[in-house]
């Protein structure tokens, strides 16, 4: 089989899969968990056919089959040679059910594969999740380059306004764990980290975000500011023209349902995450038995 063939398989595996997956889960309270914010590739290529591509393979398989049932997860797969090892990690937001999660980590797999081809590393950002990988391994650095800035129209010098944004901001900084929403007024704000980094490094990062944000678009109506491994970000009302995309009440709109309805949907997330997770164990065992096939062929990985 050619290169382009396998490559072109494994690509075909992916968009069914991630159909397969928009088929089965339920309609997401918001329609715009796939909405793009940012991407980046390496420079660096790899050779298709070759082990670190394989490795590639393995490793975006073990995302999507892990975010059936976890909204984050980090794994290595190990290559016989150092150049040829991957390392990769997922992250759904916080307030996600695990049918989204699934739903928006595939979309974004299958994204990255088309859209950072040959790369050893690639990085995309969705409204719903967060997909990474590279052949160096970046898992509890913390990292706080500015990947995306945006701010909405300008609100001028009232006081009131420029108040409600600093103390909605203000408590995400004082509030634990990953994920954080706050609000005052009518200002919505939200924050969230990759699972990676430790609380104290989360802490640093979000306040840095909250820093660069309130610097930038504080007199506006809405403001994103994204950093490599965390964001903030904040909205007046319904200024934001995707808030509850963007997970501004996400969470209190799902919550609004009767107990018949979640129990219904945590039943289907259930069979969903089995479905999936059946799907994804064909996809490895395929995988590893074409790993075997080309066991004794030599590669070249990244450098």
């Amino acid at each position: 089989m050619s290169a382009t063939e396998r490559r072109f398989s494994f690509s075909s595996f992916l968009t069914f899969l991630y159909g397969a997956i928009v088929i089965l889960t339920p309609p997401s309270s918001s329609a715009s968990l796939d909405t793009f914010v940012f991407v980046g590739c390496t420079i660096q290529k790899y050779i298709p056919n070759s082990p670190y591509d394989s490795n590639l393979n393995l490793l975006l398989t073990r995302l999507v089959a892990s975010a059936a049932s976890a909204t984050y997860g980090n794994f290595t797969v190990l290559g016989s040679a150092s150049q040829n090892t991957i390392y990769g990690l997922y992250q759904c937001r916080g307030d996600l059910n695990s049918g989204d999660c699934s739903q928006c980590v595939a979309g974004a797999v299958s994204r990255l594969g088309t859209i950072c081809s040959d790369a050893c590393g690639g990085a995309l950002q969705l409204e719903g999740c967060f997909v990474k990988y590279d052949n160096k391994s970046f898992f509890g650095v913390e990292d706080k380059t500015v990947v995306v800035k945006k701010c909405g129209a300008s609100i001028g010098s009232d006081v009131d306004a420029l108040t409600g944004v600093d103390a909605a901001l203000e408590y995400l900084v004082s509030s634990g764990g990953t994920y954080k929403t706050g609000g005052s007024g009518d200002v919505r704000s939200v924050a969230q980290c990759v699972g990676d980094l430790s609380a104290s490094e989360c802490q640093d990062c979000v306040s840095d975000a909250i820093g660069r944000l309130k610097s930038a678009c504080g007199p506006y109506s809405w403001g994103d500011l994204f950093l490599a491994k965390c964001y903030a970000r904040f909205t007046r009302g319904a200024d934001h023209a995707q808030d509850n995309g963007n997970g501004f009440g996400y969470a209190n709109a799902n919550a609004n349902g009767n107990k018949e309805s979640k129990g219904n949907d945590n039943e289907t997330n259930k069979t969903l995450a089995i479905i999936i997770g059946l799907i994804a164990a064909v996809a490895l065992l395929i995988l590893f038995i074409t790993y075997l096939n080309k066991k004794c062929e030599k590669g070249k990985g990244c450098k």
